[in-house]
């Protein structure tokens, strides 16, 4: 699904000169190369304040423990996702309360959500799924409204533009109260193990959320607040350095992969391909296309026996989930999960692979 030692050998020259400075240095935890990332990537976002933390799951616990909410308070996510949000509203004692999403974009469906707040409701957590935004306008004012705060869940979807309709613009995950990513190896900006980052423009917020970070502490061995232990190492704040510069081309290769597979696909009507919001570029983290009439695992199955990897993102919807059962009708999102499909889409793709896999998808599913 992705090829990350070849994406590797195009910066190998400059990453290894980072990694092999932070190990001269022998600073492994903290140090200059973190600062000079987390700089750099709060200019590229054009936001206030970025603060590096071990891994995307971390940076939503984080970013919720910093808004103090009590036992039993109600957060609003969406059905159709990864379980890493509702992970840590449970884990932190909050009740997850799944909303429908969109068949068209897979991203929350801002018309059930107003529905859905009650007096226990504290927050909404839309995510960026597969690479573009949620429809934030309408979110954030909902939120207003009904005094919420908003917590942007960006693992998917860093480096895409939000348009508003007055045509002002603003970089994914950094529109809300708080924004979080993941640096997970295979997303669009990836370092070479885990790491992730929170967003705010909020000055108070940005406060809160370092020293939850670290242990609750704003001075060493002063414990103010409960908080964990969450940090991006030297090395990979190193790696990422470097990735960030050509992140906006990364994101460009992937469209250029998305748009090969819609032509590909355009004439298929057993093919539904990605629709890409009004209001939001797409990054196209994943490739994920809705199936019609098509038996998903016998061509899954037949891809893989081409030497054609593919994948489910994902094959059960969280209110379906037995961590997370909840009695509540999200029919689009079950849909989803019995007919979506990503094929494989990264950075070092070329037109005689995509042939390849785009001829044999067609090949297969009219086979039958």
């Amino acid at each position: 699904m992705v090829d990350l030692h070849s994406q590797y050998l195009h910066i190998k020259e400059e990453v290894d000169k980072e990694i092999q400075e932070v190990i001269d240095s022998s600073i492994f935890i903290g140090g200059s190369k973190v600062k000079q990332f987390k700089e750099s990537l709060q200019t590229y976002l054009n936001v206030k304040h970025v603060i590096p933390c071990a891994n995307g799951t971390d940076a939503l616990q984080i970013a919720f423990m910093a808004l103090d909410l009590k036992q039993g308070d109600e957060i609003i996510l969406p059905g159709f996702t990864y379980a890493a949000l509702s992970e840590v509203i449970a884990l932190l004692k909050l009740k997850p309360v799944f909303v429908d999403v969109e068949e068209s974009t897979f991203n929350m469906d801002t018309s059930k959500i107003q529905d859905a707040i009650t007096e226990q409701t504290k927050a909404i957590a839309p995510v960026h799924l597969f690479g573009q935004c949620a429809n934030m306008e309408e979110i954030m004012s909902i939120a207003k409204k009904n005094n919420l705060y908003v917590v942007e869940d960006n693992a998917q979807a860093i480096g895409s533009d939000y348009t508003f309709s007055n045509g002002n613009k603003s970089k994914s995950g950094c529109i809300g109260d708080i924004g979080t990513t993941s640096f997970f190896p295979s997303k669009n900006l990836g370092c070479f193990g885990d790491g992730g980052a929170i967003f705010t423009n909020d000055d108070s917020l940005a406060e809160k959320i370092r020293m939850v970070a670290n242990h609750g502490q704003k001075t060493k061995y002063y414990h103010d607040i409960i908080g964990v232990n969450s940090r991006l190492d030297n090395l990979e704040a190193a790696v990422l350095y470097v990735k960030l510069k050509s992140l906006d081309n990364y994101c460009a290769k992937r469209a250029k992969v998305a748009n090969f597979y819609n032509e590909a696909f355009s004439q298929e009507e057993k093919i539904t391909t990605p629709v890409t919001s009004d209001f939001s570029t797409h990054v196209f983290h994943q490739y994920t296309m809705k199936l019609n009439g098509v038996d998903r695992d016998a061509l899954k199955a037949s891809l893989q026996d081409q030497g054609i990897p593919s994948m489910v993102y994902y094959p059960v919807a969280l209110h379906k989930q037995k961590a997370y059962l909840q009695d509540v009708s999200l029919p689009v999102s079950e849909k989803l999960t019995n007919s979506v499909l990503s094929l494989p889409i990264h950075t070092e793709m070329d037109e005689k692979q995509l042939s390849f896999i785009t001829e044999n998808v067609l090949k297969i599913i009219n086979k039958n």
